[in-house]
């Protein structure tokens, strides 16, 4: 995490949180003034810790508060909205025994966050998230250290309590990586791995995750299932200098729609080296915060395409971009071959092979 704010408003909790410092050099300490300590790598502040935590809060990915866990969570009640946007907020007491992951634990990060500063103290690290404390799937870190993004159809809050509870939950897979879960690990007995989305759904499961790049509807499985993104798509992208965020952003939406995949599994935008680069697809790639990657004409030159042009060759120097470019970022093949879209835009798509 690179914005964590430690608070201390003890004496003992000033030690603790330098020495917590020792360990993480780039987390911030906050105490009162009252406490002011000479040579001490600390911001001390005036203002009430009431005022003082609501800053900390919005301002922070995480927070570290060294006193007690009732007092914490009056502080921070006031200012918590969901999970998906509240920082994460771990809880060490006064004699740092005990290190409590107490907000956001999967999605912020505390319960990682409290093991590590268990660890960095000999503390206990106290998590109580069921996913974790019955060692099973938490299925809404699925596939996280890869990127993977949720769809905002899942049903993350059923199929997790189906997991906890042990139900019987069906896992399909058709793109991204592969060793998701623990290597050298038996997956919990309750998951069953299917080689074919029919044959999971045919089953008596009660819940479902879905690994894939495609579109997937399904009104036998709605409602029941989680649909996780993996990055495997490379848009490449032949264009014009003029040519404009939304012409790029409307021609990759139709090619996407017409072959039924999401937009959330692209991972890189692809294209050539131009003398200047193209403002309309620098500013998509940032407003999806999507990468993207140039390559030089003679390297697009040499990559094998299905659809070669001697017009592009002549302003190019290379009888392929789109394609070329999406083979080149991908390391794996077409799945979409180019589409052309006026006046001067080119779109196909890629999917990554590991």
């Amino acid at each position: 995490m690179e914005s964590v704010a430690i608070i201390a408003i003890t004496k003992n909790g000033i030690e603790i949180a330098t020495l917590l410092k020792k360990h993480f050099p780039t987390w911030k300490i906050f105490s009162p003034s009252k406490l002011r300590q000479d040579g001490k790598d600390i911001q001390w502040f005036d203002e009430s810790t009431t005022l003082k935590i609501k800053e900390l809060f919005e301002n922070n990915e995480a927070l570290v508060c060294i006193f007690s866990l009732g007092a914490v969570i009056r502080l921070i009640a006031p200012h918590m909205k969901d999970k998906k946007t509240d920082p994460a907020v771990v809880v060490i007491d006064d004699t740092a025994k005990f290190v409590i992951s107490t907000l956001s634990g999967h999605l912020g990060g505390a319960n990682e966050l409290a093991e590590k500063i268990g660890s960095a103290l000999g503390a206990i690290p106290v998590i109580t998230t069921a996913a974790d404390v019955n060692k099973t799937i938490a299925v809404d870190l699925l596939g996280k250290e890869f990127g993977w993004e949720i769809d905002e159809a899942s049903s993350v809050t059923k199929v997790s309590a189906f997991m906890v509870n042990e139900e019987k939950i069906g896992v399909f897979q058709d793109a991204g990586e592969k060793d998701w879960w623990m290597p050298k690990k038996e997956l919990p007995k309750n998951v069953h791995i299917y080689k074919s989305l029919d044959e999971m759904i045919a089953s008596d499961c009660k819940g479902f995750l879905v690994i894939s790049d495609k579109i997937i509807e399904n009104s036998e499985i709605k409602g029941r299932v989680v649909i996780y993104r993996p990055k495997t798509l490379v848009v490449g992208v032949g264009l014009h200098w003029d040519t404009t965020k939304d012409t790029i952003r409307e021609g990759m939406n139709f090619c996407l729609s017409k072959f039924q995949m999401s937009p959330r599994s692209v991972a890189k935008f692809a294209s050539i080296k131009k003398e200047a680069d193209v403002k309309g697809l620098q500013e998509l790639s940032s407003e999806m915060n999507v990468p993207l990657v140039y390559f030089d004409k003679t390297d697009l030159s040499a990559i094998s395409i299905p659809n070669p042009s001697d017009v592009v060759q002549t302003f190019e120097g290379t009888p392929s971009v789109s394609e070329a470019s999406a083979i080149k970022a991908s390391g794996g093949e077409l799945v979409v071959q180019k589409h052309k879209f006026p006046p001067n835009l080119t779109i196909a798509i890629a999917r990554r092979t590991s």
